[in-house]
């Protein structure tokens, strides 16, 4: 295997092989073609192979908690709720008003509780089937994060 196969990225190894069915390539053919060995690849070859990338997850986007809550009251339904709650301010019905407000509110409670405990769940899901992979480098087997 020739030096600069074996230092070739990983994009470029992957250039390389796309229109190649690999399943159909001989094992060290596929070493070849992949820039690999059978003793795996070198710690700083995989760590170089995986910088145009990065990591193979998920991107995390945290929201807001404030404006997630503030969301609840945005909508066509919340809408007619909150006009409910304007007209009966206007005709100074106060009972009426202050049943709508506390309708409107216990709502969006209880929709912003309920959300951010099924987030909640599915975090802890997530930590718990968090992926292992077995990998050799440098001759050795290790089990990162997939």
């Amino acid at each position: 295997m020739s030096k600069t196969t074996a230092e070739r990225s990983g994009a470029a190894a992957a250039e390389a092989t796309s229109s190649i069915d690999l399943k159909s390539l001989s094992m060290p053919e596929l070493f070849q073609k992949r820039g690999s060995s059978p003793s795996g690849l070198r710690q700083t070859e995989a760590e170089k192979r995986l910088a145009p990338y990065g990591p193979n997850q998920l991107e995390q986007q945290k929201t807001n908690l404030f404006l997630k809550f503030f969301s609840y009251f945005w909508g066509p339904i919340p809408w007619m709720i909150e006009v409910a709650v304007i007209l009966s301010a206007v005709v100074q019905r106060w009972p009426d008003f202050f049943i709508i407000l506390l309708l409107l509110i216990a709502n969006a409670v209880v929709g912003f509780w309920e959300e951010l405990q099924a987030g909640n769940a599915t975090e802890a899901l997530k930590a718990k089937l968090a992926i292992k992979a077995r990998v050799k480098r440098d001759g050795k087997w290790i089990t990162p994060a997939a």
